[in-house]
């Protein structure tokens, strides 16, 4: 058969191909030679002075030695040698179900690139910061009409960060009532970063358990919920992929009791422009820009989590806040009961510019079929996989399908790791904790069918294998630069600093 034949009949990658050349590559710090250097900078214009004439002894770092000495070309071979490496959403799918990893269109880029924005400092007075001030309004204004919230802010530079503003203002709010409050109530499927935001803002977490559905049990809700109670921290849709289908019972429940209600915004990927936090009781959610709105993730950052709330919150937003006076754009610091400032300057303003531009490209109906597609493509792989894998919760799912390794002869770590020798990121491992052996499969609304099929088909060949040779697993991935390191002595031993430094 002819390439060209062998190109008409492909519709993608099926399995990895050739190797290909990959280097071997030292550490930085092993590489170079004394005097080599990667910039050349024109004679010093004014007269040089000893740098202890200017700072005092204590601000003036001391000589690092041995610091690596590389030529422009040895550093740009050296880190295109490294990206050589890597698995990126630009080279396959990446099934991630925490993490929403969906592709980002490199118009978002290119407009976060333009010098206007990028070359704006944070501290150029209001007056001359129109342009950039107006984006962020902007910005604000579609995510509250998007979730239907009626105030909102930027500055959370992450989702766990957005979350904690919320609940600061929360025990803001009970605070000024002349009660904080001791308790909050969280789902036992609830991120990790819940009950963390709950603690630093004095709260006790009480986990409430799931029912068979995998969703919160009302009865037990109410049960919980008293007048000690500051708020119920929930998901929605869950982190099973469910939708929490008793949530005006539920609002309604924490309500009557004085509490408030926060939702973690992680998942607004499968309702965006279908339905409403705002029109189901919520009254605070963070919404991750990273996941929904298709700025850069991963990496541990830059984050973007802005905070959206009722306007019973509203005199405690973090400062400052970027407000619309007749035609022109200001940031008002002088709000005397806000929970103060999260971070330095505004947020992290390029990706709310990447966000902003995405928001812009899709526009309302686009932001709908988005979701929807989200939702279409996990249920397709949850429809021609659920009888080879086991479904521990049979609810209907939305953006994401949970699937364990009962019965699969090999465990869950066992496929995530031979899904790379086909040419896949693993999905989610061991996660939600309520599902022993979790496989959380996301594909988002950027993949194809044929990606889908390729990805599903792997998935039950691995499967098929496993239970013929589940020994030759141990071994996997065979064809990844790294195979399986000791994960556990890793995370307790990390080695840091190259030896001697």
């Amino acid at each position: 058969m002819s390439q060209a034949q062998v190109l008409k009949e492909s519709k993608g990658p099926k399995t990895p191909g050739t190797p290909g050349l990959i280097f071997e590559e030292p550490i930085v710090f092993e590489m170079g030679s004394p005097g080599r250097k990667a910039y050349s900078l024109p004679s010093c214009d004014v007269p040089e002075v000893e740098i202890e004439t200017l700072l005092p002894p204590a601000e003036i770092r001391e000589a690092i030695d041995e610091l690596p000495e590389l030529t422009e070309l040895d550093v740009v071979r050296h880190y295109t040698r490294l990206s050589q490496w890597n698995f990126s959403i630009d080279t396959n799918f990446y099934p991630l179900g925490s993490c929403t990893m969906k592709y980002n269109p490199k118009i978002n880029e290119t407009l976060a690139r333009l010098p206007g924005f990028a070359q704006h400092h944070p501290m150029t007075p209001d007056a001359d910061s129109q342009g950039s001030l107006q984006l962020m309004y902007e910005l604000q204004e579609c995510l509250k009409t998007i979730s239907g919230m009626e105030h909102a802010s930027l500055h959370p530079a992450a989702g766990a960060q957005g979350e904690f503003a919320g609940m600061l203002m929360i025990h803001a709010y009970h605070s000024a009532k002349g009660n904080p409050r001791k308790k909050v109530l969280l789902p036992d499927s609830a991120h990790g970063t819940n009950p963390a935001s709950a603690t630093l803002c004095g709260y006790k977490s009480i986990q409430l358990p799931s029912n068979a559905e995998g969703t919160i049990d009302v009865a037990k809700l109410e049960a919980a919920m008293d007048e000690e109670t500051a708020a119920i921290m929930l998901t929605n849709p869950n982190t099973l992929g469910m939708f929490e289908k008793d949530i005006l019972k539920i609002t309604e429940i924490v309500h009557k009791k004085g509490g408030l209600v926060y939702c973690d915004g992680a998942n607004l990927n499968a309702i965006m422009g279908i339905a409403k936090m705002g029109d189901m009781g919520i009254d605070v959610l963070h919404i991750n820009l990273h996941k929904t709105f298709s700025t850069p993730h991963g990496g541990g950052g830059p984050g973007a989590g802005p905070v959206c709330i009722k306007d019973i919150l509203e005199p405690y937003l973090p400062v400052p806040v970027v407000e619309k006076v007749g035609s022109k754009y200001r940031l008002n610091a002088d709000r005397p009961e806000s929970v103060g400032r999260l971070k330095s300057f505004n947020g992290n303003f390029g990706m709310l510019l990447r966000a902003y531009a995405y928001i812009r490209t899709l526009g309302p109906e686009g932001i709908r079929q988005a979701a929807q597609s989200a939702v279409l493509n996990a249920n397709y792989i949850r429809a021609r996989l659920k009888d080879t894998f086991h479904l521990p919760f049979t609810g209907a799912s939305l953006h994401e399908c949970v699937f364990n390794d009962k019965g699969q002869g090999i465990t869950t770590m066992d496929f995530a790791k031979a899904l790379i020798d086909h040419g896949f990121h693993p999905p989610t491992v061991y996660f939600p904790l309520i599902v022993k052996g979790a496989l959380m499969i996301e594909p988002t609304e950027t993949e194809s069918k044929e990606t889908l099929d390729d990805f599903i088909e792997a998935m039950k060949s691995i499967a098929k294998k496993g239970k013929e040779d589940p020994e030759s697993f141990h071994a996997s991935p065979r064809l990844s630069k790294v195979s399986r390191p000791d994960e556990a002595q890793a995370a307790r031993n990390p080695k840091l600093r190259w030896p001697g430094h």
